[in-house]
């Protein structure tokens, strides 16, 4: 965890560089250690902390999964986001052809769809990003 004078110095140091007028700049000084004051950026801390556990430990489960034995560890990320845009375009076409398709279960597949492409491409592009920056 960041301790928080060190934060409190980041932060005016960055206040500085951002807020060239110096009443502003001041101001939002003097907010920032009503904040390390309440708690709230000590919470923030806390926050930022257990995200990072969490990414770490989403990466971790990952790399367990590639280096398992089973097939099916291996690919059930892939073959369900295949499986839901199969699902979607199954939909459209049936929409397209003037069939009637429930729209909440195309509203759902498209979420679903969102959330395992978020995970599945963003994702990967985050931990290229960190990498990146760690080198």
């Amino acid at each position: 965890m960041i301790p928080i004078p060190a934060l409190i110095e980041v932060g005016s140091k960055l206040l500085d560089r951002f807020l060239p007028n110096p009443a502003e700049a001041a101001k939002a000084k003097a907010e920032l250690e009503i904040l390390a004051r309440e708690g709230r950026l000590a919470e923030l801390n806390i926050d930022l902390e257990a995200y990072k556990t969490e990414q770490t430990n989403v990466t971790e489960r990952l790399k367990a999964d590639m280096a398992s034995d089973s097939w099916l560890s291996k690919n059930i990320r892939p073959m369900t986001l295949l499986a839901i845009l199969l699902g979607y375009f199954t939909f459209a076409m049936m929409s397209a052809f003037g069939r009637n398709a429930q729209e909440s279960y195309v509203q759902l597949l498209g979420q679903w769809g969102m959330l395992i492409m978020s995970f599945y491409f963003g994702g990967r592009t985050l931990e290229k990003i960190m990498d990146m920056k760690r080198k």
